[in-house]
Order: C-alpha cells, then sequence, then structure tokens
C-alpha cells in the first residue's frame, strides 16, 4: 500500500508517539525496523503517519523501548484500529478542508474540552444562522456550497455533546464575543439564547470575561485543549482566520493549560456569566 498522501491529524499523532517512544528509549529508526522485520523507511512512514501500523507491532515496539504503560500502548493501538469511513466527518473528505474533518475528530475522542473564546462562540456551540453568517462573511467570498457545507458540518459536531457519554465542557468567552452582533441583532440574540439554554446542561460550563477584567488580557488566541483518554494525548488547537494548527509538546501542553487556568481564574462563575449573558439578550430586545 502507497504512504497516505495527507494522513489525518489523529494517524499523525500515533507516529508521533511512536517516534517519542523510540527517541525516549534512545533507538535509532534503523534499530526499530529490525525489531519488526522491516526496514528503515517504513519505520520513518509510521512515524510521520504516512501509513498504518499493526496493534502487533506497537506492541512489539513497546516492549523494544521498555515502554511499561499499558493505558498508553492500549489507546495507541486503539488508534492503529480507527479507519476512514468510519465516522460521520469522513462523508466531508474532498468536500471541506482536512482541517475541518481533523477538528471533528478531535472532539470525538476527547474526555473533556476547554475553550478560550475572545470574539466568536465555540464551533459546537453556534447556532445555524451564526455559523453561516460567520462562513458568509469569509474573505475572499465563499461559493455558497461551500458555505452550506461548513455550516452543515459544524452543525453536526453539536452531537459530541448530545451522545450518552458526553465529554466535559467549559467555554471560557469574552465580553466582546458576547457584544458582537454576527448575522445582525436577531441573529446575535438567538445565539446568546442558545447560550444560554446549552449552559443548563450539566456538562456544559460557560463563562464570561468581563471588559472591565484587570486580570487577564491575553485575548488573541481562540484555544481549545481537548483532553485525550490518557494524558500523553492531550491536544491544543489554535485557531486562527488563516489557518489553525495542532499542539501536543510537554511545553505546549502546559503553556495552555495555565492560559486557561489564568483565564477561568478572571472570569465570572457559570452563575454570573448567565446573568451577565442575560443582561445583553434584553439589551438586544431593546
Amino acid at each position: 500500500m502507497p504512504p497516505r498522501d495527507s494522513p489525518t491529524a489523529r494517524q499523525a499523532r500515533l507516529g508521533g508517539e511512536l517516534r517519542k517512544l523510540r527517541e525516549r528509549a534512545g533507538k535509532t529508526a534503523r534499530e526499530a525496523a529490525g525489531m519488526v522485520s522491516t526496514d528503515q523507511a517504513k519505520i520513518s512512514h509510521i512515524e510521520a503517519g504516512r501509513i498504518g501500523v499493526s496493534e502487533a507491532r506497537i506492541r512489539k515496539l513497546a516492549v523494544f523501548y521498555a515502554c511499561d504503560d499499558e493505558p498508553l500502548v492500549e489507546a495507541l493501538c486503539a488508534i492503529a484500529r480507527e479507519h476512514r469511513g468510519q465516522h460521520w466527518w469522513d462523508e466531508y473528505r474532498g468536500v471541506l478542508a482536512p482541517g475541518f474533518l481533523d477538528i471533528a475528530e478531535l472532539e470525538h475522542h476527547a474526555t473533556a474540552l476547554r475553550c478560550l473564546q475572545p470574539v466568536t462562540f465555540p464551533g459546537i456551540l453556534q447556532t445555524e444562522d451564526y455559523a453561516h453568517a460567520l462562513f458568509a462573511g469569509v474573505i475572499p467570498r465563499l461559493p455558497e456550497d461551500e458555505v452550506r457545507a461548513r455550516v452543515e458540518h459544524r452543525m453536526r459536531r453539536r452531537g459530541v455533546l448530545e451522545r450518552d457519554a458526553p465529554p466535559q465542557f467549559e467555554a471560557i468567552v469574552h465580553e466582546a464575543a458576547l457584544r458582537m452582533r454576527v448575522g445582525g441583532r436577531k441573529v446575535a440574540r438567538a445565539q446568546l439564547e442558545y447560550l444560554l439554554s446549552a449552559s443548563e446542561r450539566p456538562v456544559i460550563t460557560i463563562r464570561v470575561i468581563p471588559f472591565t477584567s484587570e486580570g487577564f488580557i491575553e485575548v488573541t488566541q481562540t484555544v481549545m485543549y481537548a483532553s485525550g483518554v490518557v494524558p500523553q494525548l492531550d491536544t491544543v488547537h489554535i485557531d486562527a482566520p488563516f489557518g489553525g494548527g495542532f499542539l501536543d509538546s510537554a511545553a505546549n501542553l502546559d503553556r495552555y493549560r495555565t492560559l486557561l487556568d489564568l483565564a477561568a481564574q478572571a472570569a465570572l462563575s457559570p452563575e454570573e456569566s448567565r446573568s451577565f449573558i442575560q443582561h445583553v439578550v434584553r439589551d438586544l430586545r431593546d
């Protein structure tokens, strides 16, 4: 089977974790290849996510790398068992850019999600009209069929919070996002009302950083921290107007955990945040 041209973020992560284990053990790619009776080029492809790897090889390499972290090994084997076409977002392969599929996949496999939203609302808590207004406003303008596909995909992402065992979700939203009249007064009000309704669910926590906050000024980044089934698979997603990215180094994970903790400290309590949002809704009704 030829190498994949575009591995998913999760496929690349599996390979990256195997590379980390090898390097931590002080083994070369050539030595790893010899252990599993393959060639060095194939080990390089595996570690880049360009080709798959069997559970048997993962376990054999884990022993060779002296990795006795069984939960991590099991988590890596679970990734290896996944295949394209298995989940709903695969329907959008070739329709939307790979990043859209990667974010849906990340949310699906997360055990908890935390995000910091400076000027917009979390994608999985957006209304259809709000999401449409955002995508329709992209410059240069998108074709209408692309806008429709993006909105549909975003609405389907909500399912992660509606399944039997949803992840805990905490959204820290700046007041600027509440005040933005995306799509106009009516759309903005409906979005805020949906946010209030969503905040009543036990797994969803919404907290607002008001303009008056003096303890937190880093509101330039849209950040989502996804907790994996094991800590080694935690992932940060950075969103930006001209493309986002995934981060998983220990230093970056620690940095963004700290950032989100500081943001939470500066934010209002969930109850105060609900009252604050209700006040903004009343302003939009006047």
